[in-house]
This record gives structure tokens, C-alpha cells and sequence, in this order.
């Protein structure tokens, strides 16, 4: 069996393991105070050109983007994203479970506009009723986005320079910001994103690693007593350098940006053959994530033989699929999977 599913259905990158066992013998202190999370923090400061970076790690996604929002966010705001946005869509409730509202604005190929975002707290402060209302107190969004799609330099410093106005924090969910960083059609990059946004999160689970974000506070930002308040939310690791490990390995030479190149070079291949063999796309994604529009006689045959992600249905007849190369795609898994595709037509 093949397997498209996702971006993390492996283990960790071999040399992540290696330095595990490297390791393994060694004391450290605890709680972020190892010499591994030490170096791996430093390491990401430097990569962002951005010295006064605060960092801290914790173990999941869903977990970092509700401490995020959570330790930003006063008891009577919300925080607004795009409507497919990760926290709206696929994370369970976890952020309203805090007590913020997630506010959805409209998409635009997943991807949330400045010109909407104004209008929007334009609209709110000028009813005369928005006292009694749920305040926008932030602003998240992802890069890649929820479908794969990316954030131009010209974009995000759009979106920056409304939140700005406005005072409202720009937080962006990197829980795949390498397969971004990596993608073959972008002008974005540590550095540029470390100057546009408040924080960011640097994904290591979905990007080589068994598990692990780091959260990035970019202007000396980070809300007081942060540590206290992650192991409030039960993401405080005693054992911390589980996670400074994997990121002081990922973030050793240019490990964390070859991996996720390489998932897009294996993307792009897969992709250059739906088209080949003329199957629609759901939408143009230029990162590891790719959205073909399958008949669904086509799908439940294909579902014999590969593993892959069901998004939405497109209508009676046909289902819009994810199929998600990783670090770890191997190109022969790649021609297995071509090989097994028959031409779509027309």
C-alpha cells in the first residue's frame, strides 16, 4: 500500500535519531533549560536574522495555536482568520474551548486579504453597538495555508501593515512553513516573515521531526510568565530536550530546508503527472500538498492500492483528494504511484 495520506506518517529524520542516541547519557537541565533547546533556539534566531527572538517549543500544532491565542488574546476577544483556516475548520473547537471566539473572514484561495481584513474592523468599531460584541484582539493565519496555497512577501506586509493600525497581533501557523519556505514559487523566508509578524510557529512535526512547534515571538514580544502559562495548557516537557534535540538537529546546517525541498521536488513530479494525465485540480498549490478532483468510481479503485487524504466532496460524482508528499517521499514511491494513475481525459 502506498500512502499519500499526510505529511507525517513517518518517523523522524535518520539524523534526529542518531543524535538521540548521541545523547542519551547526557544530563541536562529541564523545562527549556537543556543545552540542546539553548542551541536549537539560537540557531532559529540566527536563521530569522531576528536577535531578540523568544522562543519556546511545544509538542503539537493544535497545542501551540491555542497557547498562541490563548496568552494574546484579552478574556472578551476573538480572533479573526479566514474561514478555511486551520483553527476555524480542522482543530475541534480547541481555540473557543479557551473562551475566544474564532471570527472567519472569506477566503481567497485560502489565503485571508488585507483589503477584507480593514473593512472588517473598520465595520466593527464603527457600529456604535461593539461594546456589546466579540472584539478582534488578533489576527492568525497559515502559511501554507489550509490548501496549500502561500502568502506573497507583497501579501503578508499587507496584511502586517493593517494589524498594525489596528494594534491586533499577526500570528502564522508554520506547522508546514519548511514545505513553504522550500516551494519553487515563493519570495518569502525567515527573515521577511520574522520582520512582518508578531510570532510565528516552525513546524517540526509535519518537517522531519517526531514531534515539536517552536513558537517565535519576533519583538521582544513574548507575554510575561509565558513558561508559566504553557504549563498551565500541559505543554511545559520537564524532559525538554526531547524537542531541543530535534530542532537543534533540524536547524544544524540547512538539514530543515533540504528535507522540505525535497518533498517538493517529489510534489512537482507527482503534480507534472496529474497534469500530464489531464486530472482537474481543485485548486494550484505550489508546496507538498496537491488537490485533484477524482471521480469517485476512480477514488474508491485508487483507494485499494494508496493511502490518501479525502477533503471535500465537489459534487455527486466526484471528491476533491489530498495526496501530500514529505521529507521522506521516496521517488520510487512516487513512479509506483504514477504508474498505477490511468489518464483522467477529458
Amino acid at each position: 500500500m502506498l500512502n499519500f495520506e499526510s505529511d507525517y506518517t513517518e518517523g523522524a529524520h535518520p539524523k534526529i535519531l542518531e543524535n538521540f542516541v548521541k545523547t542519551n547519557f547526557k544530563q541536562t537541565s529541564s523545562y527549556g533549560y537543556d543545552n540542546y533547546s539553548i542551541s536549537a533556539k539560537q540557531k532559529i534566531a540566527q536563521i530569522c536574522n531576528c536577535p531578540s527572538a523568544q522562543i519556546q517549543f511545544v509538542c503539537g500544532g493544535t497545542q501551540c495555536n491555542q497557547i498562541v491565542i490563548d496568552s494574546l488574546l484579552q478574556s472578551f476577544e476573538g480572533v479573526v482568520c479566514a474561514d478555511t483556516g486551520h483553527i476555524s475548520c480542522h482543530e475541534a473547537g480547541a481555540i473557543e474551548y479557551t473562551g475566544h471566539k474564532v471570527l472567519p473572514l472569506p477566503n481567497d484561495n485560502g489565503k485571508l486579504v488585507a483589503a477584507d481584513l480593514q473593512k472588517y474592523v473598520q465595520t466593527f468599531y464603527g457600529d456604535q453597538n461593539h461594546e456589546h460584541m466579540v472584539f478582534p484582539g488578533m489576527v492568525y493565519i497559515s502559511h501554507p495555508t489550509e490548501y496549500g496555497t502561500l502568502y506573497t512577501f507583497e501579501e503578508l506586509k499587507a496584511l502586517s501593515a493593517v494589524c498594525r493600525n489596528y494594534k491586533l497581533p499577526l500570528y502564522m501557523d508554520g506547522a508546514r512553513l519548511g514545505y513553504g519556505l522550500a516551494s519553487l514559487n515563493t519570495d518569502l523566508d525567515f527573515e521577511k516573515i520574522a520582520g512582518l509578524v508578531d510570532v510565528f510557529s516552525v513546524g517540526g512535526t509535519k518537517v522531519g521531526a517526531f514531534c515539536g512547534e517552536a513558537i517565535v515571538f519576533t519583538k521582544n514580544n513574548m507575554p510575561p510568565h509565558f513558561d508559566n502559562f504553557v504549563k498551565r495548557h500541559g505543554a511545559l516537557l520537564a524532559k525538554s530536550r526531547l524537542l531541543g534535540v530535534q530542532f537543534d538537529t533540524l536547524f544544524t546546517g540547512d538539514l530543515y530546508l533540504q528535507i522540505s525541498r525535497h518533498a517538493i521536488l517529489m510534489a512537482e513530479k507527482l503534480k507534472n503527472a496529474f497534469i500530464e494525465k489531464k486530472y482537474p485540480f481543485f485548486i494550484d498549490s505550489p508546496t507538498n500538498q496537491q488537490f485533484v478532483i477524482l471521480p469517485d468510481n476512480l477514488m474508491e479503485e485508487l483507494k485499494k492500492s494508496v493511502s490518501f487524504s479525502f477533503w471535500e466532496k465537489y459534487d455527486d460524482q466526484h471528491t476533491v483528494v489530498r495526496f501530500a508528499t514529505s521529507w521522506a517521499t521516496t521517488p520510487e514511491a512516487v513512479d509506483q504511484l504514477i504508474k498505477l494513475l490511468p489518464d483522467c481525459g477529458n
